[in-house]
């Protein structure tokens, strides 16, 4: 059966929260030719997915707070699917360069069929991730929307205007408040509660701050952390038994900064999947044609880990959509969390 039949299956059998980790690509490729059945595919009644990336989330701060103080995330990982071995982006540990593959299913180099957002700040108003591509780039917002479904993006960060510039009718409600993760939060819920969106997507920036500020894996960072885990709790709480959450990082982080690519402490970051219908254990267990890279930094050619780009195909499959034209991750949409 179908990833997403099942997951519709338990959702009318269980109604729980899902938390679904990203699938993982043999190596990046272009997305087939969609079917005529796939270009009139309409969002899966009743499934609505949640995505959350904690900006700056090194996993070993999880292991390192454990679950007393982090009981949020650590109930994701101690009943869902989950890894704390997934990887960044190869070209770039920073954060909008990974956000923009996360949701397109690309990877950045422009040269390599990427989106070619190689930039971390705001730009100007005429700034697309098209103009970056030098081609069209769809996403899974424009996907959701092809499909009649509504979308929207909560971030602390301003920068994460690109994706409503680059898909202006695809992201129907865009909250940026700088620097400040509990009204992105309180608006994000607000959001959850009152409307029925396929898709929303919730950046927070806390932990990637402190970490800047004060170091990361320092004390003020891993309080930080702590003060995302309650965050987490009050989006898992509005979204109640009515969705499907996926969430991961953008980098990890290790001491002054997440710039140094080719540093595990970096690149490492988390991927985790909960909820109806999810099996319980080690996501590269459940996947053999992933591959864990334990302390590596595997190219994005060959057998690959599971990847943050993984997020879009796996948020589209679940949705009961086709993969994200363009894209190089998950393009098949193979990835197994799902029991049979």
């Amino acid at each position: 059966m179908p990833a997403r039949a099942r997951l519709v299956a338990s959702f009318l059998v269980v109604p729980l929260l899902v938390l679904v980790p990203a699938a993982t690509t043999t190596h990046p490729s272009a997305s087939p030719a969609r079917t005529a059945a796939e270009e009139r595919a309409a969002v899966t009644p009743g499934v609505r997915v949640l995505a959350v990336s904690i900006d700056g989330l090194n996993p070993t701060a999880l292991t390192r707070l454990g679950r007393t103080a982090l009981p949020h995330f650590w109930r994701l990982l101690d009943e869902g699917a989950a890894t704390l071995n997934a990887r960044s982006q190869y070209e770039l540990t920073k954060t909008l360069p990974n956000h923009t593959s996360m949701v397109t299913g690309r990877r950045i180099a422009r040269r390599a069929g990427g989106h070619g957002v190689t930039w971390n700040h705001e730009r100007g108003a005429a700034t697309t991730a098209q103009k970056a591509a030098g081609e069209p780039v769809h996403s899974v917002f424009s996907v959701v929307r092809r499909a009649g479904g509504s979308s929207a993006l909560f971030s602390t960060k301003g920068k994460f205007r690109l994706f409503k510039r680059s898909w202006p009718a695809g992201v129907d409600r865009v909250f940026v408040r700088e620097q400040d993760d509990l009204a992105v939060t309180k608006a994000a819920a607000a959001d959850l509660v009152a409307r029925r969106r396929a898709f929303t997507f919730v950046h927070l920036g806390l932990a990637d701050q402190a970490g800047h500020a004060h170091g990361f894996m320092s004390p003020a960072y891993l309080r930080a952390v702590d003060r995302a885990d309650a965050l987490l709790g009050r989006l898992l709480r509005a979204i109640g038994r009515k969705g499907v959450v996926v969430l991961t990082a953008d980098h990890g982080g290790l001491g002054p900064s997440h710039f140094q690519v080719a540093q595990l402490g970096d690149y490492r970051i988390p991927f985790v999947a909960w909820g109806p219908g999810v099996r319980h254990g080690d996501l590269y267990a459940m996947n053999p044609t992933y591959v864990n890279p334990r302390h590596t930094r595997p190219r994005p050619v060959g057998p690959q880990p599971v990847r943050n780009g993984d997020l879009a195909n796996l948020v589209t499959d679940l949705l009961g959509l086709g993969p994200v034209p363009g894209s190089q991750f998950n393009v098949r949409q193979r990835l197994r969390v799902l029991a049979d």
